[in-house]
């Protein structure tokens, strides 16, 4: 198992050592730190501040939600052509 210690690049005062057996697991969770990140440098803030700061609405996060989501299909839909372009089939679905 390999370890990883987590702590908010703003702040350290809490830092948590995880254990991961699986790597899947472990990019996962480095890739949600990054994002963690990078939101905060766009934003000046945590999800936790926004929320409990009252800067967004439950209707503001589910709009989020849906974008995302839209986003999503978009790069699914995408990837699927590229897929069909570089095997040669034309399955428009």
């Amino acid at each position: 198992m390999s370890d990883r210690e987590i702590m908010n690049s703003k702040s350290v005062d809490k830092v948590v050592r995880m254990k991961f057996r699986d790597p899947v697991v472990q990019r996962v969770c480095e890739k949600f730190t990054q994002r963690s990140d990078e939101g905060f440098a766009k934003y000046g803030r945590t999800l936790h501040a926004e929320r409990t700061g009252g800067h967004k609405d439950l209707l503001g996060y589910l709009n989020d939600v849906q974008e995302e989501l839209m986003d999503a299909i978009l790069y699914i839909q995408t990837a699927r052509e590229l897929i069909d372009e570089a095997v040669g089939t034309q399955d428009n679905s």
